[in-house]
């Protein structure tokens, strides 16, 4: 009976509830009607054509569909387990990879997060503002069935952010032209335009030997203490196109931007950058996104995201040429491990795990220049080196994906170099695209071969003269230390505020290079060497004079000349006697303290090789001496053999000549008792 009632009960629940579903589906059609019939400006009674009415209220549920949520959003309260930064939730009904979820906490805060993997009805939420506080039982979470989202603006320039792209700076939200997805947008290969205009950072260690392009991705390795964020600011405070003449620069035509991430950094580097930034004037041009130390480590992973989805806001809509510095992407890949190591997967090198590369992958090659819009990208993440080692995975997998690097270190900052960038490990690969007539300079290439040449013979001859002493070098040997030393302190060391032009560096280059006689400058033609052009044409220093100056000059000249009596020319040609005379003098000076070092060399070398001599003899004497003792040793092991074998020998006869005795005994006692029976 109650088994009846109660299934009467749930039929006429049902059967109520499809009498109201029909009643409001009619009030639906009626109203839709009603507003169809009134949007085509007749009455509801008069007869109206089908099609139309059928149009409008097509249009009308579009309307309609268009403003509001059409399925509603499911809220659950199934965490079943929560593990470092990620949250398993259970019971959960269609999950999408990398769909948004709100998370809402038993005392009202808000969170959001990701989810990461899916398992049947299980999902993997990662959660950007960590895990603290979360109580399995009383927490609700929304699955809003969208991906990860940002607001994008132009007055986010001048504007600071947190990790997950919340203002922190006191100011309002930013008014949305755009939602875009921080993971990016494919960009066509063939649609990418090759970097070929260089920028002019002003420090004569990039620009003279390692030339950056507009869109190119460089980056800086460098290590605990090291000024890598000196060298990071000072690039963004002188960094602009070049210009054709030594003025002074002028960036008003440059649509400049710079947005910078920072990820896991203390307190006093993002003051600094913010406070340099402020000072030269350019905080209105610049968009911060900060994700400190204190912060949650997983927040880490959105920030580089969130920075470049506005650049590329910003230089493929707004047409500007963005500047983007991420540090420190050491702190991201720590981020990446533990999440990695939350979701228990197999660990790679150094525990990081094995899709690190493609994920960094992601963040670099987000750069560059696209082919139909006037705006760039420009990277130059920062990376600190653990232990100051390069074949960590980091920087190693980071030198694969980027086009070159800047390398800081430690060597030249101990000895007060600033930037300390040594050049023999640092490269920039689009350097040959940027460089030359018509961009730089005729001579840009050829300087700076010369230079690497010269700098790394130096570098060998140091390390020869820690060995040998400096007395052993030749001449030549000399004139690499003497440019060693210069080539450090003039051409690398500068002011943290001092502004070089690609031409003032590669001037000082020049310079530098007169140390050595032009047969030494294997590195540079003898076109090139011939031809003074390329040195003085482009500098501002030298006037320009007038031909008919000139030619005015000229002819006073040869007036003087001629108006000259003899007198002149006679003293003219004592003097060059004289001048002949001193040096044919410090000729044979030269020539009498080379065949002085000459016979001191060979005194060394005579020393040295009966020195190696008696090394040898001595030598020989021991290994006589060793082969002696083997031949004594394997006599006495020998004749020791031979004792134990005799030894043996004669022990074996004793026991037989026993085992006879003992048989003939035996025998004898075997006759006797015969004969007595």
């Amino acid at each position: 009976m109650r088994r009846a009632r109660h299934d009467s009960d749930a039929a006429a629940s049902s059967a109520g509830g499809n009498m109201a579903m029909k009643a409001l589906r009619g009030m639906v059609n009626g109203a839709m009607s009603e507003l169809s019939s009134a949007v085509s400006g007749n009455r509801p009674s008069a007869a109206a054509p089908p099609a139309a009415a059928a149009a409008a209220a097509r249009e009308h549920a579009l309307a309609v569909k268009r403003d509001y949520i059409s399925q509603p959003r499911l809220t659950y309260k199934t965490v079943s387990g929560v593990n470092g930064p990620l949250v398993i939730l259970d019971q959960v009904k269609f999950p999408k990879y990398a769909e948004i979820v709100h998370l809402t906490l038993p005392d009202g805060t808000k969170r959001s997060g990701q989810v990461l993997e899916v398992t049947g009805s299980k999902a993997v939420v990662q959660v950007f503002e960590g895990t603290a506080g979360i109580d399995a039982k009383k927490t609700s979470c929304e699955f809003t069935g969208d991906i990860l989202q940002t607001a994008v603006s132009e007055d986010m320039l001048g504007r600071v952010f947190n990790g997950s792209g919340k203002p922190i700076d006191r100011g309002p939200a930013v008014l949305a032209e755009d939602f875009l997805d921080i993971m990016g947008q494919p960009i066509n290969p063939q649609c990418r335009i090759y970097p070929e205009e260089m920028i002019q950072t002003g420090i004569s260690a990039i620009d003279g030997m390692n030339s950056i392009a507009r869109g190119q991705k460089i980056p800086i390795f460098s290590a605990a203490g090291l000024p890598h964020n000196e060298i990071a600011a000072q690039i963004c405070r002188q960094a602009g196109l070049v210009k054709k003449s030594k003025d002074v620069m002028d960036y008003s035509e440059d649509n400049f931007a710079i947005v910078f991430a920072a990820m896991g950094v203390n307190m006093e580097t993002a003051r600094f950058f913010k406070s340099d930034f402020e000072e030269n004037g350019s905080m209105d041009n610049v968009c911060l996104f900060l994700n400190l130390a204190n912060d949650p480590t997983i927040e880490r992973i959105i920030t580089p995201r969130l920075a470049l989805t506005a650049a590329e806001y910003l230089a493929y809509q707004c047409e500007k040429h963005v500047l983007v510095i991420l540090t420190d992407m050491s702190s991201y890949a720590e981020a990446l491990r533990e999440v990695s190591a939350a979701r228990e997967e197999v660990p790679g090198r150094r525990g990081f795990p094995g899709y690190m590369y493609t994920d960094l992958a992601t963040i670099y090659e987000r750069a560059g220049r696209v082919e139909g819009r006037s705006g760039s990208i420009t990277q130059i993440p920062i990376l600190t080196m653990p232990n100051d080692d390069i074949t960590h995975p980091i920087p190693d997998l980071t030198g694969y994906i980027t086009e070159g690097q800047i390398y800081v270190d430690r060597q030249l900052h101990n000895r007060q170099i600033y930037p300390p960038i040594n050049v023999l490990p640092s490269l920039s690969r689009l350097m040959k695209s940027a460089i030359g007539e018509g961009m730089t300079r005729r001579d840009h290439s050829d300087v700076s071969n010369q230079l690497y040449a010269c700098y790394a013979i130096g570098k060998d001859v140091q390390a020869m003269k820690a060995v040998v002493g400096e007395e052993a070098l030749t001449a030549d040997d000399l004139l690499y230390l003497e440019f060693l030393t210069k080539f450090e302190k003039n051409f690398i060391c500068q002011g943290a505020y001092e502004n070089r032009s690609v031409f003032e560096t590669l001037d000082i280059g020049w310079q530098l290079m007169r140390i050595f006689p032009k047969e030494m400058l294997k590195r540079i033609p003898q076109s090139t060497l011939a031809d003074p052009a390329p040195t003085h044409a482009t500098f501002s220093n030298v006037k320009q004079v007038p031909e008919e100056e000139e030619e005015e000059e000229e002819e006073e000249e040869e007036e003087e000349a001629r108006g000259g009596g003899g007198e002149e020319e006679e003293e003219e040609e004592e003097e060059e006697e004289e001048k002949k005379k001193k040096k044919k003098e410090e000729e044979e000076e030269e020539k009498k303290k080379k065949k002085k070092k000459k016979k001191k060399k060979k005194k060394r070398k005579k020393k040295k090789k009966q020195e190696e001599e008696e090394k040898k003899k001595k030598k020989k004497k021991k290994k006589k001496e060793e082969e002696e003792k083997k031949k004594k040793k394997k006599k006495e092991e020998e004749e020791e053999k031979k004792k134990k074998k005799k030894k043996k020998k004669k022990k074996k006869k004793k026991k037989e000549e026993k085992k006879k005795k003992k048989k003939k005994k035996k025998k004898k006692q075997q006759q006797q008792q015969q004969m007595d029976f």
